[in-house]
């Protein structure tokens, strides 16, 4: 029995051995694919989170950065306002000064000073133009060339 043993014992002994390496293994395959799949659903779970925490602030931070802007856009009308205040106070200042009263009634609206002589300059070429523009409306009843002429004058000058 002792000869029996010892021959079985070898092939026996690789036997075990092998089984307890594959066993070993396996177990060894296992822990790692438990942990894997632990870290995975953890990691799941976290970009869940992470994905479900951007999606509720996505539509509040937008509504801060576009009443940021809005806030922006206002004060800078504010600004301009205000400058635009202090603009029409210097006009009105100035308006109270009759030397400035009379220098923009000369420049505007051709105003003069008693004993003053006043004199049109006309321009050469634009008095032509007006010739050429007018030798067809001789035949027609003046007041037809009023209203043409008031229909003109705001047309904008090529």
């Amino acid at each position: 029995m002792s000869g029996n043993r010892d021959r079985f014992s070898t092939a026996t002994r690789l036997r075990i051995i092998g089984e307890q390496t594959a066993a070993r293994v396996y177990r060894s395959q296992n822990r790692r694919q438990d942990r894997r799949s632990r870290l995975t659903g953890r990691a799941a779970f976290l970009a869940l989170v992470v994905c479900t925490m951007v999606v509720a602030l996505a539509y509040p931070m937008r509504q801060y950065v576009s009443q940021r802007n809005e806030i922006a856009d206002q004060e800078r009308l504010a600004r301009e306002a205000k400058q635009r205040v202090e603009e029409l106070r210097d006009e009105k200042a100035r308006l109270r000064d009759d030397a400035y009263i009379q220098r923009l009634a000369r420049e505007h609206l051709h105003y003069l000073m008693p004993g003053e002589t006043g004199y049109t300059v006309i321009d050469p070429e634009t008095a032509r133009e007006k010739r050429d523009e007018n030798r067809g409306s001789a035949d027609r009843p003046w007041y037809s060339n009023v209203l043409d002429g008031v229909d003109t004058a705001d047309r904008p000058k090529n």
